[in-house]
């Protein structure tokens, strides 16, 4: 993927029922849900559900603190199967019950200090209803095709997968 923004080609992936694409500094993501939009954003929206599908395959999420409003914030660290840990930061700039949550996301320490020389994305995420199902859509913009890079080499498409794969279950049990 080229890093100058102006001759970024579109890249779209396929990964079981979710549809992944990045479109000059945006990572879209969308999957459908067999669950009402209410149930899908308050799975969103409080650490009570949060700890029960948030993160990859094997990870946990012992830390979850959350101020759902506009500039409230949500601290949250996720352990993995190995005892690795990563946290991040989020504050919430708009709140539009069920259809929209708007915040900045950052990586950092346990303490919620951003880590060095790592991004800080801007993420929209939309909820749309029909016939009982609801269309989820995370949009990150990044600052720079460095910063979108640097996010995806992590392992972004693999662990988004996987952390709305247990968000289906989630819902599908509840």
């Amino acid at each position: 993927m080229t890093t100058d923004r102006h001759t970024t080609s579109p890249r779209a992936t396929a990964l079981g029922p979710m549809q992944m694409r990045i479109d000059g500094l945006d990572f879209i993501a969308s999957r459908s849900f067999d669950a009402p939009r209410e149930l899908v954003f308050r799975a969103w929206s409080d650490c009570a559900h949060l700890v029960h599908w948030w993160g990859p395959a094997g990870w946990t999420l012992p830390v979850c603190k959350m101020d759902f409003r506009p500039d409230g914030t949500w601290l949250y660290c996720m352990r993995g199967p190995e005892g690795e840990t990563s946290c991040g930061t989020a504050t919430f700039h708009e709140i539009v019950e069920p259809e929209r949550i708007v915040y900045t996301d950052a990586f950092t320490d346990a303490d919620g200090v951003q880590i060095a020389d790592t991004p800080e994305m801007a993420i929209t995420v939309t909820f749309a209803e029909s016939e009982g199902r609801t269309l989820l859509t995370s949009i990150a913009r990044f600052a720079s095709a460095k910063d979108l890079e640097f996010v995806v080499g992590t392992g972004m498409e693999e662990g988004l997968t996987e952390t709305w794969d247990r968000l289906e279950a989630y819902l599908t049990a509840n």
